[in-house]
């Protein structure tokens, strides 16, 4: 006797063509909500495509370790036209493993370590700028911060935000998650107007290099010099949308993640007064890998941070052969959404969830090595974050500077609620009073 061909997961796929996408966007909780209704597997219409979200450390990991089996990338139609066909984050097999071996050269080691001068002037000059203007707005301000460090590193461009490059990669951000119309007035033709800025400009830096002769140590630099295993360079074409996509990496989701940081540190005074603590020990060192290395207490703090407010709230697949999880059908042509925001809030593997506790990742407690998948900020398996450790660098330099130099409160009347797309920030931009710590 056969058996019976499993059910698609429940759920409710709403409007023709464009599904549940408005209440997606607007609401921060669309995915906890219908959880809470359907269980650990929903259906729904994202963007005109039938998609599946699941959560939960052993669906993540079954997504995410099938790559290439049952699944594939896969992003709603806005991001793969604005990132390019080019680009790391949209290749598939076995181009994607020899592109990936051939960037990962940009963040090793020794080449972390030479970025840490640099992250560090600009972190110091900021600093100064937000004392000076003694209370700020600081998401926008955290905006231009990273995207400073990721051009001045990736492309050796000083003082990137203040130039119509910065203006155009807020555009171009703007338009990532959206309905791709290509019209004048919306926010897709808006961004993709900017994109042909962005890759104008690009490919001006990039044959400058080329005929100067003077290819330079950033990332670029790097890039210009590697060859795949055929001994054959980057295409200028190639290397415009990796440099892209090395800009949005580290300025999109790192802007969210130190934002995230300086919203829980002033919420949580008492998180605040244990780290600034451990610092006092490394007020006069230099910074270094291995200092950074040895602040166990702020590494704690910022996986906390990234559990409690991932950057990226899930990952995007397109199904490449029917498959079954828990009981259900997941069938090819489809999406599905393996959540990160709502595995990291799961009470099985991390107690009480919704409360911030740097200390569930001390030594003792490793709540995440319970459950393998269970803290994923930076996704895994196959395409795990190519920049993560210089994420987790920028991150920790920041963090460090901050606690050791600066204080700051939250204005009041201000609304902390997030946004949560393209990444997580508060509503009305974090509010602080920002003074040098006496």
């Amino acid at each position: 006797m056969t058996r019976p061909s499993p059910l698609l997961p429940p759920g409710n796929v709403g409007l023709p063509i464009l599904g549940e996408t408005l209440d997606f966007f607007r609401d921060p909780n669309f995915a906890q909500k219908r959880h809470q209704q359907y269980g650990p597997l929903f259906k729904t219409r994202l963007l005109g495509k039938e998609t599946i979200f699941v959560k939960g450390a052993d669906a993540i990991r079954f997504v995410l370790m099938h790559e290439n089996q049952y699944f594939q990338v896969g992003w709603p139609p806005s991001v793969k036209a604005l990132l390019g066909p080019l680009s790391l984050a949209l290749q598939q097999g076995g181009l994607h493993a020899q592109r990936r071996k051939l960037m990962v050269q940009a963040f090793q080691p020794r080449a972390l370590e030479s970025y840490i001068p640099t992250i560090e002037a600009i972190s110091d000059r900021y600093g100064q700028r937000w004392i000076d203007q003694g209370e700020i707005t600081w998401y926008p301000e955290l905006r231009n911060y990273t995207f400073d460090i990721a051009c001045k590193l990736f492309v050796g461009i000083d003082r990137a935000s203040e130039t119509p490059l910065g203006e155009w990669f807020e555009t171009w951000c703007g338009g990532l998650f959206s309905l791709p119309l290509r019209l004048p007035w919306t926010r897709f033709g808006k961004a993709w107007n900017s994109r042909t800025l962005l890759l104008h400009e690009l490919e001006r830096l990039i044959r400058d290099r080329q005929q100067s002769g003077t290819i330079g140590d950033d990332a670029l630099g790097i890039l210009l010099r590697e060859t795949d295993e055929d001994g054959q360079h980057l295409s200028v074409e190639e290397l415009k949308d990796q440099i892209l996509l090395f800009l949005f990496a580290g300025h999109e989701t790192l802007t969210s993640a130190v934002t995230s940081f300086c919203l829980l540190m002033a919420q949580y005074p008492e998180v605040q007064a244990k780290a600034r603590a451990e610092q006092q020990a490394f007020r006069d060192q230099p910074l270094s890998l291995d200092s950074l290395k040895s602040m166990t207490y702020l590494d704690q703090v910022m996986r906390e941070v990234m559990r409690l407010i991932p950057p990226v709230g899930g990952v995007f697949r397109d199904v490449i052969q029917s498959c079954e999880y828990e009981g259900y059908q997941i069938p090819s042509g489809w999406s599905v959404l393996a959540g990160i925001n709502t595995t990291h809030a799961d009470p099985d593997a991390f107690p009480d969830p919704d409360r911030f506790d740097p200390d569930r990742f001390s030594p003792d407690r490793a709540e995440d090595k319970a459950k393998p998948f269970s803290h994923v900020p930076f996704g895994g398996g196959l395409r795990e974050c190519l920049g993560k450790e210089f994420a987790r660098l920028e991150l920790r330099i920041f963090g460090a500077k901050l606690l050791q130099r600066y204080t700051w409160e939250l204005l009041p009347d201000q609304d902390l609620d997030l946004v949560v797309v393209p990444s997580p920030r508060p509503r009305d931009g974090l509010k602080v009073s920002f003074k040098a710590l006496r």
